[in-house]
């Protein structure tokens, strides 16, 4: 069971540069066992292109490895903070995606300008404040998911599978470690589009709250009907 685990942690993190979102070590991807409190999670540093999925760290809820060979990702804790903040989520990823990566070094959410943007997230891809001096100086990684957490007290983490962190860059969630990396590249995607937009028409309104809500509903609401059953 936890060869799977470490197994759908693997393929996550090697989505990543397959997909054009991560350079040298730039990423990380995990997996949690709800029902054992385990997370499969990147070794620190490790090469891609050497990383095997025997390689994936196993580390309990707390962050506290429950193996030896490898060190686990130093953003090990945010990962953790966010599984017991979202027990809703299966999978995280994170990445500096040069896109999604500029809009947060920029300050600025993604706003929904298309419907493309809606069939994903239930509105703008959010960011959050930033961090007090004491928050980095103290426990760094836990505080950035403590950001995160804050900015979702009115929001889904569902609905809403991603966040830039301010100065940052993007982190991603979803059902399953694979599922996380998809909408990665969704957020990669949507950043490109929005900045595109935003050259043509910088003046364009957002997305019409109907059309929003009825794209995003085809596909993830309760009479959601997009795709098979």
């Amino acid at each position: 069971m936890l060869d799977d685990l470490k197994r759908e942690a693997f393929e996550a993190n090697m989505r990543l540069p397959e997909y054009g979102l991560v350079r040298l070590t730039w990423g990380n991807a995990s997996a949690v066992d709800r029902a054992r409190g385990i997370v499969a999670i990147k070794p620190s540093g490790v090469p891609y292109e050497t990383m095997s999925a025997d390689d994936m760290v196993l580390v309990d809820l707390d962050g506290q490895p429950l193996e030896s060979r490898l060190r686990p990702s130093a953003d090990t804790p945010t990962h953790v903070h966010l599984y017991r903040a979202f027990p809703e989520i299966g999978g995280i990823v994170h990445t500096h995606s040069p896109l999604a990566t500029a809009f947060a070094q920029a300050g600025r959410p993604i706003v929904c300008y298309g419907t493309t943007h809606a069939d994903y997230f239930a509105g703008e891809v959010p960011i959050t404040r930033p961090l007090t001096p004491e928050e980095i100086a103290g426990r760094y990684e836990a505080n950035t998911a403590a950001v995160i957490a804050e900015c979702f007290a009115a929001r889904s983490p569902l609905a809403c599978p991603g966040v830039l962190v301010r100065s940052h860059g993007p982190f991603t969630w979803g059902g399953s470690a694979l599922q996380a990396a998809e909408h990665a590249l969704v957020l990669e995607l949507l950043a490109q589009m929005a900045l595109h937009t935003l050259q043509l028409a910088p003046h364009v309104a957002p997305l019409d709250r109907h059309l929003l809500e009825r794209h995003h509903g085809r596909k993830h609401g309760k009479d959601a009907y997009y795709g098979q059953r």
